[in-house]
């Protein structure tokens, strides 16, 4: 058994654990989307704490109930709470086996039920907070938005399947632990106990406590011990437990992988794809930092003409701002003219195209079909257009606080947060970008020199 415990250990750790870190990372996405939308929509009110928040451990967060007339608040504190959770666990937490005891596990699990995304409907005996998100939900799709709709349907489609695909992991790493802590028992406790008589399940966690001080100790698996080792029926339990971990350790062929450089790639497009859930954020903001100022400075006049555009159909007139920043190359302060009303029209084109490729589900197989020089050209060209429009994103939010009067400086709306986790998103899929040049570059120079590596 310690044979197979431990290339089940390997296996877990070499193929299990990135894809439960990915799992998450999708869940996490999808999550996001939903929540981004709802403060968009003012269903949930925002957390000013939320930032400040420091995360060092998985919690979960409020379950009890709350009435009716606080779910504006209440969902607003708990969904900030659950998303800083999700992000702690994406960008902060170590996906290794360690990380994954019987008492993490059961945390985690927690908290991936939080809200019962797999079977999202009304119901009596649904829990609070899957009970109001439902409620919160429809009142976003009513406004009958086609995009919120869209980011609703498919967000909760990848909330569902992600959480199959990590509970499914976990219980694979749960199987694991709870062997691995049985064979940690019979190795430091009933291995010098009588074999004649079967032991009391104290008796083992006295001798336990005793081999391994302050470690936590499972009754219910002790109690497995002593009927796999002490009665009739355990050589037969043994040998099915055996068994079952024989067919999911199967050995590979001894075949020489294939490495797949296309995987940092796809890497690097997701990250540029979570920028989605950024811009919707910061798209609602911009337009009510531009009313504050295009209310200033309008005339009767003028608000008379934009009424008859209206009324006639017309496209509205093209505002225009005079933005500065600092040329990164020449290291100049440039100044140049922002057409907002195109700017704006290109941030929701954008935001819809990163959205398509912001979660595993719903593009892996098209970006799998691609050839790696077209994945290397997707990638730079969002990288690019992102870096260009982080950079017209800053110059706007220091120009909306400049040119607000004194009273209405306090109404202008910052995007610092959703800037610096654009910066962050774009450092990843950079750093993928760099990943992948290298392993290209090191398996050029080892074909230079003959060598198969």
């Amino acid at each position: 058994m310690a044979e197979a415990l431990g290339i089940r250990a390997d296996k877990l750790e070499r193929e299990e654990m990135p894809k439960l870190k990915e799992g998450f990372r999708t869940f996490h996405t999808a999550f996001y989307s939903i929540y981004s939308l709802l403060l968009k929509r003012k269903l949930i009110r925002e957390d000013p704490y939320k930032d400040e928040a420091k995360i060092a451990e998985i919690e979960v967060p409020e379950t009890g109930s709350f009435p009716e007339n606080e779910r504006t608040d209440q969902m607003g504190l708990r969904l900030a709470a659950f998303d800083n959770q999700l992000d702690f666990i994406v960008n902060f937490y170590q996906f290794t086996l360690d990380n994954f005891s019987l008492d993490k596990i059961k945390r985690i699990l927690g908290l991936i039920k939080y809200i019962d995304w797999a079977r999202f409907v009304t119901d009596a005996a649904a829990n609070t907070n899957t009970n109001n998100m439902v409620e919160l939900v429809n009142q976003a799709k009513s406004q009958k938005d086609p995009l919120s709709i869209t980011i609703l349907g498919d967000s909760l489609t990848n909330l569902g399947k992600s959480t199959g695909t990590i509970m499914a992991l976990l219980k694979e790493i749960s199987d694991y632990d709870r062997e691995a802590f049985k064979a940690e028992i019979r190795e430091k406790a009933t291995s010098s106990m009588p074999a004649e008589t079967p032991p009391q399940a104290q008796a083992i966690k006295k001798k336990y406590a005793a081999a391994a001080p302050g470690k936590p100790f499972y009754n219910e698996l002790a109690e497995e011990i002593i009927r796999e080792d002490y009665t009739k029926e355990g050589a037969a339990i043994r040998e099915r437990i055996l068994k079952q971990f024989s067919v999911s350790i199967e050995k590979p062929k001894e075949s020489k992988p294939e490495i797949s450089y296309k995987s940092f790639l796809i890497e690097g497009l997701f990250a540029v794809g979570s920028i989605s859930a950024m811009l919707t954020d910061i798209i609602p903001k911009l337009d009510e930092n531009a009313e504050i100022l295009e209310n200033k400075h309008k005339n009767l006049f003028q608000k008379i003409k934009e009424l008859l555009h209206q009324m006639l159909n017309k496209d509205p007139e093209a505002i225009i701002y005079i933005i500065e920043y600092v040329d990164p190359v020449r290291q100049v302060q440039i100044k140049e003219k922002l057409n907002f009303t195109t700017f704006h029209a290109e941030l929701e084109r954008k935001a819809k195209v990163l959205f398509n490729i912001s979660t595993k589900g719903m593009a892996v197989s098209k970006l799998e079909g691609m050839e790696e020089t077209q994945l290397l050209g997707l990638l730079e060209k969002n990288i690019r257009d992102i870096q260009t429009i982080h950079k017209l994103l800053n110059s706007l939010d220091e120009y909306f606080k400049a040119a607000a009067d004194q009273e209405d400086r306090g109404k202008i709306r910052g995007i610092k947060p959703e800037l610096s986790t654009m910066k962050n998103a774009l450092i990843r899929a950079n750093q993928k970008r760099y990943e992948y040049s290298a392993q290209k570059e090191e398996e050029e120079q080892f074909k230079r020199l003959g060598i198969t590596n």
